[in-house]
């Protein structure tokens, strides 16, 4: 980078305006805040001070990537600069114009600056960060504009925890993950809370959504509970309870939808180390549920993987047998939605 440094310590530039990533300006969302070191930020899904709890560094990894993570501007620019610093990943960054994608790049490895063409005109402008690699930005630069705005968000806020099925492995850019989909549709706040492999259930992960605003918390769970056996036929089903029983104490009207395991052909009838298969770990799940439904939870819902796309079509869907393929993330999209729109109507006796 060269030139002299004007405001927030960036690079001065004839016709630019450079931000500080983490100016409100930039509207933010699907982030709890930002570690800021050596000249840039990291946008944070997860609070960092008590990830170590989880005793897990893979986690610690994974909620340093920012799925979900995007910021959004009302702007009459005529292009977009992103400094930034990105890891070696297979997830590109999107940039949206009005909704519609108009740029699509892999960073990295290392430090270098994006430029985007933008169209001159206001415009709704969003950037969604690489899903899957750690991404600092260090400056966001617009050129020739009037000062940008935050687009404003006010639609519901959704907290989607899970596993890579939420997470998002394969779909074409992290604006076309099945959730991504879903809350660019609806207009739904989206917070992803998908760790790829590293769905156990955590309590501070339980603690997180208590304490994070939100009108819909899905929990689609067992894929990793069942392929790493982590848990037995006792222990699943007091987690679930548990875990679901932390997050209602922060959210007590809020609808949470229990999304119990996606089915995969090939695991739903083998038995893993732990004695259970993908299909056990499912009904498990229900009788959990419904044990919290008896008890009086009247706003848990439980959505049946099976419901949602029958074991005999699950193979079309996926990539791999258990990720779903680029265009399998839009259909998913479109399978869970019905699930989960009637959730946001208020109750009769709300």
């Amino acid at each position: 980078m060269t030139g002299t440094v004007g405001e927030y310590g960036l690079p001065e530039e004839p016709g630019v305006v450079w931000l500080d990533p983490a100016d409100e300006r930039l509207g933010w969302d699907g982030i709890c805040g930002f570690e800021r070191s050596g000249g840039s930020v990291l946008p944070l899904r997860m609070p960092g001070e008590r990830i170590a709890t989880t005793l897990s560094d893979n986690f610690a990894r994974l909620a340093a990537i920012p799925a979900g993570a995007r910021f959004a501007m009302r702007t009459d620019a005529t292009e977009l600069l992103l400094d930034l610093d990105a890891e070696t990943g297979t997830a590109p960054l999107d940039v949206l114009a009005d909704g519609v994608l108009v740029d699509r790049r892999h960073p990295g490895p290392g430090r270098e600056r994006l430029a985007v063409a933008l169209p001159g005109a206001p415009t709704d402008v969003e950037v969604w960060l690489p899903h899957l690699s750690r991404t600092r930005l260090a400056a966001v630069g617009l050129r020739g504009p009037r000062l940008p705005e935050p687009v404003p968000r006010t639609g519901p806020r959704w907290i989607a925890y899970g596993s890579s099925l939420t997470h998002a492995m394969f779909p074409h850019g992290p604006s076309e993950s099945w959730t991504a989909l879903l809350a660019r549709r609806h207009g739904w706040r989206l917070r992803n809370l998908g760790f790829a492999g590293e769905a156990y259930l955590d309590p501070l992960v339980a603690r997180v959504v208590r304490d994070t605003p939100a009108e819909l918390i899905t929990l689609e769970i067992g894929t990793n509970a069942y392929i790493r056996s982590v848990f037995t036929a006792r222990s699943w089903g007091p987690a679930v309870c548990g875990f679901v029983e932390t997050v209602r104490d922060g959210h007590p009207d809020t609808p949470i939808a229990v999304i119990a395991a996606l089915p995969s052909v090939e695991r739903e009838h083998a038995v893993n180390a732990a004695g259970l298969t993908l299909a056990g770990i499912r009904e498990l799940t229900g009788a959990a549920v419904r044990v919290l439904q008896r008890l009086g939870d009247r706003r848990l819902h439980l959505v049946d993987g099976r419901q949602v796309l029958p074991v005999a079509r699950a193979d079309r869907l996926y990539a791999d047998g258990l990720h779903p393929t680029p265009q399998g993330e839009h259909l998913l999209a479109g399978l869970i939605e019905p699930f989960l729109l009637p959730l946001l109507v208020p109750p009769l006796d709300g």
